[in-house]
Formats: structure tokens, C-alpha cells, sequence
């Protein structure tokens, strides 16, 4: 399980989907911090990420899937299912085994 830190508010789980303004971490409703301005960061491994709009998020360990309609994405570890954005940048650090696709944005793959 993974250490995951909204807007400097910090959750447990492996699974995370922000949408119209609620977070739901592993299938159950967590309480979203009062912030228009969304940073993601997740703490080690995440299977997967679905949010629909953010400004940042980062993942310090591997990702299965993630899924935003805006923000960048920095991903340090392995992608192991697909990363997509339809505006921002996209950094991934280990290997992909999936796909990336950004409609508008820079993808950069070390």
C-alpha cells in the first residue's frame, strides 16, 4: 500500500480516482482538501490512477495505469499499463511496457 498526498494531505491505498471533486481511494470516499490547485504525490508503487483534472501529479515508485484530463505526470519508476493525458507532459523514468499518449504536451522517456 502506498503513501498518496493531495494537496499535502496524506492517504493510504492502490487505487485512486479523483472526480468532480471527490477522491475515492480504493473504492471508498476519503475527504478532498479545499483546494482548486490539485498536486498529487504517491509514495511508492500505484496500480491505478484516475483523475480528472490536476496540475501535477508524481509517482516515486512504479504505476500500473494513469488517466487525467489535464496536468503533467512524472512517473520515476516502471509504467506497466498506459499513461494518458489530454493536456500536459508526460516524464517517465523506468522502463513502459504500456502506451503514452498526450494530445498536448511533451513526452520524455530517459
Amino acid at each position: 500500500m502506498s503513501q498518496i498526498i493531495i494537496n499535502g494531505k496524506t492517504f493510504q491505498g492502490n487505487s485512486v480516482i479523483i472526480n468532480n471533486g471527490k477522491i475515492i481511494i480504493d473504492g471508498k470516499e476519503a475527504q478532498m482538501p479545499d483546494d482548486r490547485i490539485i498536486q498529487i504525490t504517491v509514495q511508492g508503487n500505484i496500480e491505478k490512477l484516475d483523475v480528472d483534472a490536476c496540475n501535477k501529479i508524481e509517482v516515486t515508485g512504479n504505476t500500473g495505469s494513469i488517466k487525467t484530463i489535464n496536468g503533467d505526470i512524472r512517473v520515476l519508476g516502471d509504467v506497466n499499463g498506459s499513461i494518458q493525458t489530454m493536456s500536459g507532459d508526460v516524464n517517465c523514468g523506468g522502463k513502459v511496457s504500456g502506451s503514452i499518449n498526450t494530445m498536448s504536451g511533451d513526452i520524455k522517456h530517459k
